[in-house]
């Protein structure tokens, strides 16, 4: 039989591991509804926006798959997207800005 004291610890640890769960979980399902809302543009609309002086392409892709691709699009600028918080405020504010992230 747990003593009233030890009741209360436990409870503690079990509201903590409750509220950490629901944290992750709320976090999980925004991410992706963003991804989900992220609006996407097909290949031709692309090739269309191409070499627009309105337009800046960034290339988004991990180091490796980068350097792995034979196809890289000309014109496009490679940024890392591990750095993403340290890019994103050089961004012009009077640009499209698409993200090719293959």
């Amino acid at each position: 039989m747990l003593k009233a004291k030890d009741e209360g610890g436990y409870m503690k640890k079990w509201f903590s591991v409750a509220a950490v769960v629901i944290i992750i979980v709320f976090i999980g399902y925004t991410t992706a509804q963003c991804a989900q809302d992220a609006p996407r543009i097909s290949k031709d609309e692309l090739k269309v926006k191409l070499g627009s002086p309105g337009v800046l392409l960034i290339d988004v892709r991990t180091e490796s798959d980068w350097g792995m691709s034979n196809e890289k699009i000309t014109g496009a600028v490679r940024m890392d997207p591990t750095a993403v918080d340290t890019w994103t405020a050089t961004l012009p504010k009077d640009k499209e800005i698409i993200l090719y992230c293959a």
